[in-house]
């Protein structure tokens, strides 16, 4: 048996832990690593206490028809990377990597062109991740270097979504 990449490694991990998810659209995991070490976890929902959309069995962005990377202020679920971030030291987190894997809710699809959104961009910023790796299926990802981000600024010129 081949042993797995450490990149796919942690992006299996990452993929394990958005089955956690509560999210009717869509099911994403975040793993922080750092030295090789699992900081922290974090997968899409709501923030503790309140009731997932699962629980309601209704998503109003998805009973809207709202496009994926627009009015998240109407979302109920707090987001995979935001929750790993949450739950993790910053001092820990600087120079950091994010994997990141997305699937669809209702195919268990990978996502295709998954990414962070803009509000997820900014957190990663901040927390002091240096990579973030985007896996779009079993073998497959991208690698993001965070200071593009911070180069890019994409709302700038009022850019939405991915």
């Amino acid at each position: 048996m081949e042993r797995r990449d450490k990149i796919n490694y942690y992006l299996d991990l990452a993929d394990v832990v958005a089955k956690r998810g509560t999210c009717l659209r869509r099911l994403y995991g975040a793993v922080i690593v750092k030295n090789d070490e699992v900081i922290s976890t974090g997968y899409v929902g709501a923030p503790r206490g309140r009731k997932n959309c699962s629980d309601l069995g209704v998503c109003i962005r998805q009973k809207m028809n709202i496009p994926r990377g627009e009015r998240y202020e109407l979302c109920r679920s707090v987001h995979a990377e935001a929750n790993a971030i949450i739950s993790a030291e910053r001092e820990r987190m600087i120079g950091s990597s994010l994997y990141l894997a997305g699937r669809e809710a209702a195919t268990g699809q990978y996502i295709s062109n998954s990414g962070s959104c803009s509000m997820c961009k900014r957190m990663i910023i901040n927390a002091g991740i240096k990579t973030v790796y985007i896996r779009d299926d079993e073998e497959h990802y991208r690698v993001v270097q965070v200071e593009e981000w911070i180069q890019k600024d994409e709302s700038l010129d009022g850019q939405f979504g991915y």
